[in-house]
C-alpha cells in the first residue's frame, strides 16, 4: 500500500486533509460528500481523527478502512493512548494491518472530558507518544506521523523541552510531524528553524484551518494555545457580524499564509476540514496545488 512518506516525495508542493469520523447518518452523508469532492483534487493523504479522548475509536477504524477500500485516497488513521491498555492498542494496530492500513498518526491524545485537564495514564497503557511510535514500529512496517507544536505543548516545561520531546518521537521511528495550528507563517518557520538547528531534518507539515466563521477563529485560538495577533484581529473581528465578508477575509488570510509558507519551501499543507470541502477546495485552487490530471 502507498504510504504517506511515498506521497510526500514529490517535486511539487501538495496538500493533505483531515476528516473526523461521523457521529450519525447525517454526519456520514456530509463526510462522504466532502471525501468525494476532495478525492478528485488528489490530496497527498487524508487523516481520520480519533475524537476527543479517543471516544470515536470504532468509527475511526471503520471510516479509515472504508477510505482504504472504496476510494483512491491514501488514508492515515489517528491512534491515541488515551484510556487504552497496551493490549487494546495492539488489537487496533493489528486491525489496521489486516485491512492494509499502514499509515498511522501516533498521538498521546487529550484527557477525556477536558482537553486541558491533567493527563492520567491507563494502568496498563502508555504515557508518552514516543512509546506509541515504538509500539507501532515493533508490530509492523508502518509509516508513522506524530504531532508538533509551534508554540510549544501546554504541558512542556519550555520550548526547548518540547522540541526534546519531538526529537524523542523521531528517534523512536516517526517519519514526519503535523504541526498544531498557528497564526502567522513566521511562527511555523521559526519553529522549523529551531528544530533544524537541533540537527533534525524530518519533515514538518503545517496545519491549516480555513477561517470561515468567528467560531473557526475561536477554535484556532483554542487549539493553538496562542492569542490572536493584533494584525489579524484588526482584519477579522470587525467583520464578525457579516458572515459573507468574514468568510471572504478569512479565506484571504489563509491563502496569504499558505503562499508565504510555500515560498519558504514548505512542501505540504495539511487542512483541517471539519468534514466540509468548500473552503479547502477554494484555497487549494487559489494556490494552484491541484495537479492537471485531477
Amino acid at each position: 500500500m502507498t504510504t504517506v512518506a511515498d506521497r510526500l516525495r514529490t517535486d511539487r508542493p501538495v496538500f493533505s486533509v483531515e476528516f473526523m469520523p461521523p457521529r450519525d447518518e447525517a454526519d456520514e452523508a456530509l463526510l462522504w460528500r466532502a471525501v468525494r469532492e476532495l478525492e478528485g483534487m488528489d490530496p497527498a493523504f487524508v487523516s481520520v481523527t480519533y475524537g476527543a479522548g479517543g471516544s470515536s475509536r470504532d468509527r475511526t477504524i471503520r471510516t479509515t478502512g472504508r477510505m482504504a477500500t472504496e476510494t483512491t485516497l491514501v488514508p492515515m488513521a489517528h491512534l491515541t493512548a488515551v484510556d487504552h491498555s497496551v493490549a487494546e492498542l495492539r488489537n487496533v494496530i493489528g486491525w489496521y494491518a489486516a485491512h492494509g492500513i499502514r499509515n498511522v498518526l501516533a498521538l498521546r491524545g487529550d484527557p477525556p472530558g477536558d482537553p486541558n485537564g491533567p493527563w492520567v495514564q491507563h494502568p496498563q497503557g502508555l504515557n508518552y507518544a514516543y512509546e506509541l511510535v515504538e509500539l507501532l514500529r515493533s508490530l509492523g512496517d508502518f509509516c508513522v506521523g506524530v504531532a508538533a507544536f509551534p508554540y510549544g505543548h501546554p504541558a512542556a516545561a519550555d520550548a526547548e523541552a518540547d522540541i526534546d520531546n519531538l526529537l524523542r518521537k523521531f528517534d523512536a521511528g516517526a517519519d514526519f510531524a503535523i504541526c498544531q495550528l498557528f497564526f502567522e507563517p513566521e511562527d511555523f518557520l521559526r519553529f522549523r528553524d529551531r528544530v533544524a538547528a537541533r540537527g533534525c531534518d524530518k519533515l514538518l507539515i503545517p496545519g491549516i484551518m480555513p477561517l470561515t466563521t468567528p467560531k473557526m477563529l475561536a477554535k484556532t485560538v483554542e487549539l493553538s494555545g496562542a492569542p490572536l495577533p493584533d494584525r489579524l484581529a484588526a482584519r477579522l473581528q470587525p467583520l464578525a457580524e457579516d458572515a459573507k465578508a468574514f468568510r471572504a477575509e478569512g479565506i484571504d488570510v489563509i491563502t496569504e499564509t499558505s503562499r508565504r509558507l510555500l515560498a519558504e519551501g514548505v512542501t505540504d499543507l495539511h487542512f483541517y476540514t471539519f468534514n466540509r470541502s468548500k473552503a479547502t477546495r477554494e484555497v487549494v485552487g487559489r494556490l494552484g496545488l491541484v495537479p492537471a490530471r485531477a
